[in-house]
């Protein structure tokens, strides 16, 4: 027994100080500003993406970028049971951004397999939360290209 607990106490201090930091924790060393973005196509999930690319407005820096987004968002069926109700889904959201002082064109998609629900409702919840992630995860990859390619 107190074997375990030592090896327990050891494994806590040695992975508590490994060094780990979040990718997307803070990106501090921003070196863009994004002056307007104007949204086209899917209009949650272009509210979703204007939510996490505000905090990219007005930074005091001397690269200012304008973004155009065209987003096209798809949910196909998949499979349908025997009674010919559908089973599975795929979620695809696909944004094309346009940076316009380099005319250079960023395209992500994100695409996720969904189940059915019996409750619509849970399932218009659950397909609005998938929106969300995938706006957040656009974004993020966003602006990761956009550190990286100064």
């Amino acid at each position: 027994m107190i074997k375990k607990n030592i090896i327990i106490i050891s494994l806590i201090f040695l992975l508590s100080s490994c060094g780990f930091t979040p990718i997307y924790l803070k990106n501090t060393n921003v070196n863009f500003s994004i002056e307007q973005i104007s949204y086209a196509g899917d209009r949650d999930l272009n509210n979703f993406l204007k939510t996490n690319l505000n905090q990219y407005k007005n930074n005091k820096t001397n690269n200012k970028i304008f973004i155009e987004a065209s987003s096209i968002y798809k949910k196909i069926i998949l499979s349908k049971n025997k009674a010919g109700e559908v089973s599975d889904y795929q979620i695809e959201a696909e944004v094309i951004f346009l940076i316009k002082p380099t005319n250079k064109k960023i395209k992500i998609t994100e695409t996720k397999i969904m189940k059915s629900k019996d409750d619509k409702f849970e399932e218009a919840r659950y397909e609005r939360s998938i929106k969300q992630n995938f706006a957040s995860s656009i974004s993020n990859k966003l602006t990761s290209d956009l550190i990286a390619n100064k």
